[in-house]
């Protein structure tokens, strides 16, 4: 049976031309290499060399067998490479779930700075609720996930990667447009549009809890699931919103971000995954990830 260490002795003496210099190579004594290369001749069934006391040259056969088996050592380097890219996560496909608000503060950093240490990775980018990434982080059809905590179930780990005040967004040719800051008591009796509470119940909490601070529940005309949906509709004068400061990044016409006069909870996002399955692609982003977070401002109106 042919095994790699003859092929390796083999391609040795073919390189040399010289049974001694071969050995030398190899560390190892003459007449066990020629005995193993007599060995493969004949589990070969043709002679790889010609053999003189002055030469030692490949025959025609020899010869062919030497290019093939090059290809064979060059495809065995180029498989040690890519194994070993794969051990350092840097190689292989990374799939992501994010909410869409992280699209407006900390993703876009993250991703650039993944993709310039990580280039070979394939990123796979899916724009879904915080309950949608949970129920694909379970299936294993989602790597990681940029999702609105609090996570309760303990089969995930995670990390707040960013945090930031709320803000009201209000059409732009509403009257509370032209304060400075807005008290949260003069939205009492606007209409809001909001998102259902499964979506995201942490944030969906601190909105409610936010207004009902102030004394009043918000009479939600509309919902939206997607963060940039209720913008829109913000624009069309269908309500107002009380929404992460970020989504000012949007810069959607016809809308107007302001601060809130009363100081807001801090909306949050977090980077989930499941503890018992981090691959070594996976743990490449979260150390991306983990050398981000320090330099991370949270941004704030108020100064």
């Amino acid at each position: 049976m042919i095994e790699l260490r003859h092929l390796r002795y083999f391609m040795a003496v073919a390189e040399e031309l010289h049974f001694g210099r071969a050995a030398e190579r190899l560390h190892m004594a003459q007449p066990p290499l020629s005995q193993q290369i007599r060995q493969l001749e004949t589990e070969l069934g043709f002679d790889l060399f010609h053999r003189t006391r002055r030469r030692v040259e490949l025959t025609e056969a020899g010869q062919i067998f030497f290019k093939e088996c090059r290809k064979i050592f060059q495809q065995l380097d180029l498989a040690i490479q890519k194994g070993q890219q794969a051990s350092r996560g840097e190689i292989g496909q990374l799939s992501i779930g994010f909410v869409s608000s992280a699209a407006y503060n900390v993703l876009p950093e993250i991703l650039q700075s993944f993709r310039t240490q990580a280039p070979d990775v394939t990123l796979e980018l899916q724009e879904l609720t915080s309950d949608q990434q949970l129920t694909r982080l379970r299936a294993g059809r989602l790597d990681v996930g940029f999702v609105r905590p609090p996570m309760t179930d303990e089969q995930f780990a995670s990390m707040t990667v960013f945090q930031e005040d709320l803000a009201v967004a209000l059409p732009a040719h509403h009257p509370l447009a032209a304060e400075a800051m807005v008290p949260l008591r003069s939205l009492a009796s606007e209409p809001f549009i909001l998102f259902p509470r499964p979506l995201a119940p942490g944030l969906y909490d601190q909105i409610i809890s936010l207004c009902q601070r102030a004394d009043f529940s918000p009479r939600v005309v509309q919902e939206a699931i997607q963060m940039q949906t209720i913008v829109s509709l913000v624009a069309a004068e269908i309500g107002v919103a009380i929404v992460p400061l970020s989504l000012e990044n949007l810069k959607r016409t016809g809308v107007i971000y302001r601060p809130l006069q009363e100081e807001t909870p801090q909306a949050a996002i977090a980077l989930i995954w499941q503890k018992e399955q981090v691959s070594p692609t996976i743990q490449r982003f979260l150390d991306v990830v983990k050398a981000i977070i320090p330099a991370q401002h949270s941004p704030n109106l108020k100064g």
